[in-house]
């Protein structure tokens, strides 16, 4: 905020009040965007704008409900401008294990994935775990389903808990346009099978579980993958459109087309979106130690593991992730 660091006389303590909401904000323009370098830009222009607006903001309300007026028009703004974001499985059916069916999209055609630390806030674990199940991949995709407004009035009433006259005066539209527009929104959720089995939350996830995932992968151990993979589980690898459906086209995949990921090194990435999360390095061309491939985000059921989703945009992935640029 240097560029406007002059006007930090009129406003003491400004930018750390601002500072005190980024996280929470950084969470609502994720789920209103899909993107969490998005959010980022979002949440930072809102806090420039908020700076530079402050001599006029006069206290007429809390200043968190300013905040989000201003970051909700700033993502409009940024909605307005692009298609909207989708996962692999969203886009056509499921597809059989070959090479063929490799088509690529542009990486703003997909749901990215965010870690945990960005947006959880609190010591109440219950509030933790509430922010974690509403950036779960799947309902962030189905969230970008939504016209702009009916998504702002969506997250804002039934995640944020607002009243239906706080988002009136936010949008600046009547308390009947609001409820009109969460009954449109709801009607497009029941759409999207967001109430099939969800995935388990992280603490009540089976660390063994994982712990032999990893090793199974790395051995590329086939009966191992087997037994800890479910027969319904599903995979995807943005920026992919290429989707396959059930455990027998996963490892037809890994030990065909995708055998070069064998001999690979997977390290724990902490959490994205609730879910557990893995840098993936593969062995280097090089014939010296081992390069980014994929950020692998699991789903895990009591019964093994539900899904995989394959992150390839490491050059990006892995530093919002704290992941090495390549393994020794």
């Amino acid at each position: 905020m240097a560029e406007v660091a002059e006007t930090s006389l009129t406003a003491p303590g400004l930018e750390a009040r601002l500072e005190e909401h980024r996280r929470e904000l950084t969470a609502y323009c994720y789920r209103m965007l899909g993107s969490p370098f998005e959010a980022e830009d979002a949440v930072q222009e809102a806090m420039v704008r908020a700076w530079r607006a402050y001599d006029r903001f006069e206290g007429r309300a809390a200043l968190r409900s300013w905040l989000y007026r201003i970051a909700t028009n700033v993502c409009l703004d940024m909605i307005g401008s692009r298609e909207r974001r989708a996962r692999p499985i969203d886009l056509g059916p499921a597809q059989e294990p070959v090479l063929a069916n490799l088509r690529t999209r542009p990486d703003e055609s997909f749901v990215e994935p965010i870690p945990d630390a960005l947006v959880a806030q609190g010591a109440d674990p219950a509030e933790i775990a509430a922010t974690r199940d509403s950036v779960r991949l799947a309902l962030v995709a189905a969230l970008q389903h939504l016209p702009a407004r009916q998504r702002a009035a969506l997250i804002l009433c039934e995640v944020l808990r607002w009243k239906a006259s706080e988002v009136a005066e936010l949008l600046e539209t009547t308390v009947a346009s609001v409820n009109s527009a969460l009954q449109r929104a709801r009607a497009t959720l029941d759409e999207h099978d967001l109430s099939a089995e969800k995935p388990l939350e992280l603490d009540q996830i089976d660390r063994e579980m994982l712990q032999r995932y990893v090793a199974a992968f790395e051995a590329y151990d086939v009966d191992a993958l087997t037994s800890l993979i479910r027969e319904d589980a599903s995979q995807s690898m943005p920026p992919y459109d290429m989707w396959l459906a059930g455990r027998d086209d996963v490892l037809a995949w890994w030990f065909g087309p995708g055998i070069g990921c064998k001999g690979s090194k997977v390290i724990p990435a902490g959490s994205a979106n609730g879910l557990p999360a893995f840098g993936q390095y593969k062995p280097s061309d090089s014939g010296s130690g081992y390069d980014p491939w994929a950020l692998q985000v699991l789903e895990v059921s009591r019964t093994g593991i539900l899904e995989f989703t394959f992150f390839l945009d490491t050059q990006r992935l892995f530093p919002l992730f704290g992941l090495p640029p390549r393994l020794a």
